[in-house]
């Protein structure tokens, strides 16, 4: 009897292996989470356009401006793995009231965007954003702020990474709750499973901050129950000086509202202190 159990829990770890490697896609990218828009930035009383990105492989994106009346810099906008745009409202509104335009876009296979996510893709999507605010709109690369929270924070790092390499960094980066990488953050939630051998994903935000200059605020809540808080605190120690570390309250998908005032006046202080970004008179 001994013998069959221990044959039946192997054949049960295998199976539950087996689909942790099938089915990763699905448990990273949540898009079907809510395809439609829920609202727009003129329910926050704030004027936008909406506005068509194109990939380099050929894909529409879709994406919205949120101008400000007197920008102090212009905002690139990475959501989460779940959801779309119209879900980041209230995120915009805090911006916006910082004084900072905002351009926020949807993943490939995101809301009303083409394709399906991948990797690669994600990483393609950044740039296409990228590109319509430094040539669309004239930026220059220094007048710009990268911000990524959760899966938008490795792709912001990512990007921020690309950019330093081909010498044209932007002004400011701003990660809230990062991991180190998929592969590190899924062998610390599931320790009882060969998780780390088995992603097939990297997004080694960790690797990406060790080659970014611009000056870097790091953003991350102790009540974090989906990434923890050690995670946060080691993307900022592989960080390169300039860089901050801002700790908020409240949950993964909350503490930017939970810890009001004090998120603001985090990002506020460090856009001035740091990046040399006073607010606009």
């Amino acid at each position: 009897m001994l013998l069959r159990f221990l044959v039946g829990l192997a054949l049960v770890y295998v199976l539950v292996s087996t689909l942790a490697w099938g089915f990763q896609s699905r448990l990273l990218y949540l898009p079907h989470l809510g395809r439609e828009h829920v609202g727009t930035p003129a329910d926050r009383g704030l004027a936008w356009e909406e506005v068509t990105l194109e990939t380099e492989d050929g894909l529409h994106l879709d994406a919205w401006w949120i101008p400000a009346d007197e920008p102090r810099a212009s905002l690139l906008f990475f959501h989460g793995n779940a959801g779309n745009i119209s879900h980041r409202l209230e995120s915009i509104l805090q911006f916006h009231r910082l004084g900072l335009s905002v351009l926020i876009l949807d993943y490939r296979g995101y809301g009303r965007s083409e394709g399906s996510p991948s990797e690669a893709g994600t990483a393609l999507d950044a740039r296409a954003g990228w590109r319509w605010l430094v040539e669309e709109r004239g930026h220059e690369p220094g007048e710009l702020v990268l911000f990524g929270r959760s899966l938008g924070a490795a792709v912001a790092a990512e990007l921020a990474s690309a950019l330093e390499s081909g010498g044209r960094p932007p002004g400011a980066v701003v990660l809230e709750s990062s991991f180190r990488s998929v592969p590190k953050l899924a062998q610390r939630l599931y320790p009882f499973l060969p998780a780390r051998w088995l992603v097939r994903f990297d997004y080694d935000t960790e690797a990406h901050v060790r080659r970014i200059t611009a000056p870097l605020l790091v953003i991350h809540s102790r009540e974090d129950e989906i990434i923890p808080f050690a995670e946060g605190q080691l993307v900022y120690a592989a960080a390169r000086e300039p860089k901050r570390l801002l700790e908020i309250r409240g949950g993964h998908n909350t503490g930017f509202i939970d810890s009001e005032p004090d998120y603001s006046a985090g990002i506020d202080a460090f856009l001035s202190e740091e990046a040399g970004l006073p607010r606009p008179p």
